[in-house]
C-alpha cells in the first residue's frame, strides 16, 4: 500500500521513479522495497515522510475478518551524486554476492545471475538490488544505496553529538510512529507530529500526500 502511495505521488507531481529492489512477503504484500524517487527538491519534499506508519484496517488476510494494525518503517535517503567524497568504502569492509533476481513465486526472472547483495561488515548493513538486467547496474545502484546509508548514520551521529547542548535528537524507532492510516472503524489519516489530519483515506493512498508535506514543513519552520 505504501509502495503504491508513493509511486502515484511521484507520477502526480511528475517525479521520475523507479523501483530497484522488491522483496516478497512470505504471506502476502511486501517484506520490503526500494524506490529511487528523482527530481528537483525530492529529497526535501519525501524527508517529512521518514519514520513508522501505522495502519488500522480489517485484515483481508484474517478468516475471521478482525481488526488488525501493522507497521512499516519507512527510510528517505538522499542521493549522493554530489557527496559520493564524504563516504569512503573500503573493499574489505564489503561482501559481494551476486545471485538470479526472483519474481513473484520465486520465478526465475533472468538466466544469468545479476542481482547484487552487498554486506557492509562493520555496520551490518545489507542491500540488495535486483531490477536491472545489468549486473554493473545493480552493483552501482546497491552501491549508491549503502553510501546513503553510511551517510545517514554518520548525520545521525553528529545529530547525537549536538544533542547533547539542546536535548532534542530523537532517532525513529517502532512504536514512535509519525502517522497512522486508519480504515476502521472510522476512516482518518493522522500526522501525529503536528495533528494534521484527512477523513479521505482513499485520496491519501491514492498518492494525495502534499498536505501533509506541507503541514510538516511548515512545523519544522516554527521550531
Amino acid at each position: 500500500m505504501l509502495e503504491r502511495m508513493y509511486l502515484r505521488w511521484a507520477e502526480d507531481n511528475h517525479f521520475k521513479a523507479e523501483i530497484l529492489d522488491r522483496s516478497a512477503g512470505e504471506e502476502a504484500g511486501l517484506k520490503s522495497v526500494t524506490i529511487a524517487i528523482n527530481g528537483k527538491y525530492a529529497y526535501g519534499y519525501l524527508k517529512s515522510e521518514k519514520g513508522v506508519h501505522r495502519l488500522v484496517r480489517l485484515s483481508p488476510f484474517d478468516a475471521a475478518h478482525r481488526r488488525h494494525t501493522s507497521f512499516a518503517q519507512v527510510e528517505i535517503l538522499p542521493d549522493l551524486e554530489n557527496g559520493d567524497s564524504e563516504i569512503n568504502i573500503p573493499a574489505e569492509d564489503v561482501r559481494i554476492d551476486i545471485f538470479k533476481s526472483s519474481g513473484a513465486g520465486g520465478q526465475n526472472i533472468q538466466k544469468n545471475s545479476t542481482a547484487i547483495r552487498l554486506h557492509h561488515i562493520p555496520t551490518g548493513i545489507i542491500v540488495t538490488c535486483q531490477n536491472e538486467r545489468s549486473q554493473l547496474q545493480n552493483r552501482e545502484n546497491a552501491f549508491r544505496v549503502l553510501k546513503a546509508k553510511l551517510l545517514e548514520i554518520k548525520r545521525e551521529e553528529h545529530e547525537k553529538e549536538l544533542s547533547k547542548l539542546r536535548g532534542e535528537y530523537q532517532k525513529a524507532e517502532w512504536g514512535s510512529q509519525i502517522r497512522s492510516y486508519v480504515l476502521h472503524p472510522y476512516q482518518l489519516v493522522k500526522d501525529h507530529r503536528n495533528d494534521f489530519e484527512m477523513g479521505n483515506v482513499n485520496a491519501v493512498l491514492d498518492g494525495d500526500l502534499n498536505n501533509f508535506i506541507e503541514a510538516y514543513l511548515k512545523s519544522q519552520l516554527e521550531h
